[in-house]
């Protein structure tokens, strides 16, 4: 059986440990489309927030480890939870500045067409 639907990657997003400070700083551009599936990823050595919205800290990630959102990888149809289009990853360090390492993040997205 065949399904019309696949994945697409999204460019990759990363920055490098001295563009992470005490304010939040943009993780690459905003997403081009709804979003099924997230990872962040800390190769840092200190925990790093992440924001959706620039302001407030909704996702911690603990040093030297990954997240993964895995949303509705599964789903055939376009019905389910979604990371909006348009959505911008920020980050900021938890503690101390990290001395080593990045943040980066990769995003999917399911392509309707065969």
């Amino acid at each position: 059986m065949a399904y019309g639907t696949r994945v697409r990657f999204e460019e990759l997003r990363e920055l490098a440990f001295g563009g992470i400070g005490a304010a939040y700083a943009a993780v690459g551009g905003a997403t081009g489309d709804h979003t099924r599936l997230v990872t962040l990823n800390n190769t840092t050595d200190t925990d790093l927030y992440i924001s959706t919205d620039g302001v407030k800290n909704y996702v911690r990630v603990a040093a030297g480890s990954a997240k993964i959102f895995d949303l509705t990888a599964n789903k055939v149809g376009d019905d389910g939870l979604f990371v909006d289009q348009g959505t911008t990853f920020y980050v900021k360090r938890a503690a101390g500045a990290p001395t080593t390492g990045l943040i980066w993040i990769e995003v999917m997205y399911a392509d309707g067409g065969v």
